[in-house]
């Protein structure tokens, strides 16, 4: 056999290899895409429900005389940030848009920050750059609870109780569909109640309203940081899906375009040495 077809044969071996890996990547990440799904789904009607909760909270208290600590104000000379991304690639552009979005609000914000890193590719990343990241969290759950992601908060909550930092920032991916993972920045700290619209329904709070919204603020970080990540693992699942299903496509295209190579250089070769016999038949007679 010719050197080039045995090249060539080598080389099918080897494409569809990787289209078997890449296959069986695409429906692991399928499964964990349902899962990851059906959570964010799911707690996004309750993450809603308290800023909701919240903002009547806010509105009851009405001037906040003694405001909590989470609700002060300050003049933004340090900022926290939690930067969430992925521990794994292969997933298309997904970890160097988040990246992308958390370094233009870096340089935009031009002020020392304090970082927080979740995952190992915007952790590898912040620390290439020298920035200041305060901690780490890496080998996540694909099925974290909250109690998984409370660390997190109270590191930032920790922090801007003391005056160590003034505001509190979070870079993830929100998750839109599947095809769809939009990178977000979000204020988590100092907290923002929302706006109450419709009826102004009266509520009676247990022991008092300031009793209930002190233990209310802290629990609503915590919940913001759970969805992000929530929403980043959905994300991350999807894309990984989505990217292995287009390089088992492209590897399949290509195993098509080697064999008809193959073929045409078998072909030629064949060719070559039915001319050769021929060639030597006559010269024999």
């Amino acid at each position: 056999m010719p050197a080039n077809t045995r090249q060539i044969r080598r080389r099918i071996r080897s494409v569809k290899s990787t289209a078997q890996i890449t296959k069986a990547m695409e429906m692991v990440a399928a499964s964990k895409m349902r899962r990851a799904q059906s959570m964010v789904l799911a707690s996004r009607p309750y993450s809603e429900k308290m800023d909701e909760l919240l903002g009547h909270l806010a509105a009851a208290v009405g001037g906040f005389e003694a405001p909590h600590p989470l609700l002060q104000r300050r003049e933004p000379r340090k900022i926290g940030l939690l930067v969430i991304t992925a521990d794994r690639g292969l997933c298309g552009g997904l970890n160097s848009n988040t990246i992308r979005a958390a370094a233009n609000f870096i340089l935009d914000q031009q002020k020392p920050m304090k970082i927080v890193a979740v995952g190992k590719k915007g952790r590898d990343w912040l620390i290439r750059r020298g920035q200041n990241v305060v901690a780490e969290f890496t080998q996540m759950s694909d099925v974290p609870s909250l109690i998984d992601t409370t660390p997190m908060s109270h590191i930032l909550i920790d922090e801007y109780v003391n005056a160590e930092i003034d505001e509190a920032y979070i870079v993830y991916s929100q998750f839109v569909s599947t095809l769809v993972q939009r990178p977000l920045i979000k204020r988590l700290l100092p907290v923002e109640p929302a706006k109450v619209s419709g009826p102004n329904t009266e509520y009676i709070y247990e022991p008092d309203v300031s009793g209930v919204l002190g233990q209310l603020l802290p629990r609503f970080v915590e919940v913001e940081v759970y969805q992000a990540i929530l929403e980043g693992i959905a994300s991350f699942q999807s894309a990984q899906m989505v990217a292995m299903r287009n390089a088992t496509e492209n590897a399949n295209e290509l195993i098509g375009d080697l064999t008809l190579s193959y073929n045409r250089a078998r072909q030629a070769s064949i060719t070559t040495e039915i001319s050769e016999i021929v060639s030597g038949a006559e010269a024999l007679a």
